[in-house]
């Protein structure tokens, strides 16, 4: 049996998302920037999912752009804001992803910005009022913090965070990858400046995402070279993905109370399996809580001689899933995350990461593999 428990990571695309892109692989091969029928109906392929997403989103089709993914639309909101708006000072926490950290380090590098990191406790939950006191200090900041940590599950309260920015004068971006066709967003109803999207986490296909806008932000250009994307991205559009990603994206939307009762249902049950069978497990950030990201589980281990091979044996029996740890070494680069919460370095921590396509019969199987290991 082989079984997939890395959702986090990317999903399987779904089988009616894969028959959606077909037709723009084969029969509509029009580039999109061409004024006659077969550009015609390309341009109109893409305006319809622009259209789809922005309805599902509550906003309009005008503040959404395509990207290739969740890292150039986080890169475009954070790069774009900051040198555009002459921005003094960035405010973010150590647990970010590296799309938006990284980014956001090459520009205080780079003496564009000051760059502020919030302190986090062990389960991974930011300071607050640090983050009060420093708007106070500089009203203008650019705030970037993801609404869910995509190793620990935290999930964190932008849309009050982001109201507190606004209303001091600043910039909020939030980086919802993890959420994006997970949980509900209206953004008629948030201060939320910038918010993104990545297909291939919602059942959707690779390289292509998007960027939501405030209907009052306005940014530069970021990719030139043509005027696709009403002048924000240049470069001929990724059409069958788009096509694609409205699909996935409407699927995800429409069936998501069915999918999370089942995936819940999953996290739950593998919870339960390993607390009863391994002594001295435990989880990282808030992953086992009731309040967290209901798709990742994040599995701490008692120390072991089993854990030094964990992930390995793992995938020798067919279960794929993610994991590191709160140090580094030669051959592992080691998780920001878990060394920013104050892991221990000692035990072996692995991300199980949940889909609409996993089954109780794989979680238990993977669960009673693990209480094998550990009973060595």
């Amino acid at each position: 049996m082989k079984i997939y428990l890395d959702n986090a990571a990317t999903t399987k695309i779904d089988s009616r998302v894969a028959e959606a892109m077909m037709p723009y692989l084969t029969e509509h091969f029009g580039n999109p920037s061409s004024l006659h029928s077969f550009g015609r109906d390309s341009r109109s392929a893409i305006e319809k999912a622009r259209k789809k997403i922005s309805a599902l989103l509550g906003t309009q089709p005008a503040n959404l752009f395509f990207t290739s993914g969740g890292t150039e639309a986080d890169n475009q909101a954070i790069i774009s804001t900051i040198v555009a708006h002459k921005i003094p000072r960035a405010i973010s926490s150590p647990l970010e992803h590296h799309a938006v950290l990284q980014t956001l380090e090459q520009l205080h590098k780079n003496g564009q910005v000051e760059l502020k990191l919030l302190e986090v406790d062990k389960q991974g939950n930011f300071n607050q009022a640090q983050l009060s006191n420093w708007m106070e200090e500089v009203p203008q900041s650019f705030v970037s913090l993801m609404q869910a940590n995509n190793e620990i599950g935290n999930i964190y309260p932008v849309e009050e965070i982001a109201a507190e920015v606004k209303d001091r004068g600043g910039f909020f971006h939030s980086d919802t990858v993890q959420t994006t066709g997970r949980l509900r967003h209206d953004l008629a109803q948030w201060k939320t400046d910038f918010m993104v999207g990545s297909a291939h986490k919602f059942h959707g296909p690779k390289g292509i995402g998007f960027l939501a806008l405030r209907q009052d932000v306005k940014i530069p250009a970021y990719i030139y070279g043509g005027s696709q994307e009403r002048n924000m991205r240049g470069g001929t559009e990724n059409l069958m993905s788009i096509v694609g990603m409205a699909e996935a994206f409407e699927i995800s939307i429409t069936e998501l109370d069915t999918n999370r009762k089942h995936i819940e249902g999953l996290k739950n049950r593998m919870k339960e399996l390993i607390v009863a069978g391994i002594p001295g497990v435990g989880f990282n950030g808030r992953s086992a809580e009731s309040d967290s990201m209901y798709t990742i589980l994040n599995v701490s281990f008692p120390e072991s001689e089993s854990g030094e091979m964990l992930l390995f044996n793992l995938d020798i029996n067919g279960v794929a899933a993610s994991g590191g740890s709160a140090c580094s070494s030669g051959s592992e680069i080691g998780s920001h995350v878990l060394r920013g919460i104050g892991a221990n370095p000692a035990r072996a921590s692995v991300r199980f990461s949940f889909s609409k396509f996993n089954t109780m019969e794989e979680v238990e199987h993977t669960a009673a593999l693990l209480c094998r290991l550990y009973s060595k």
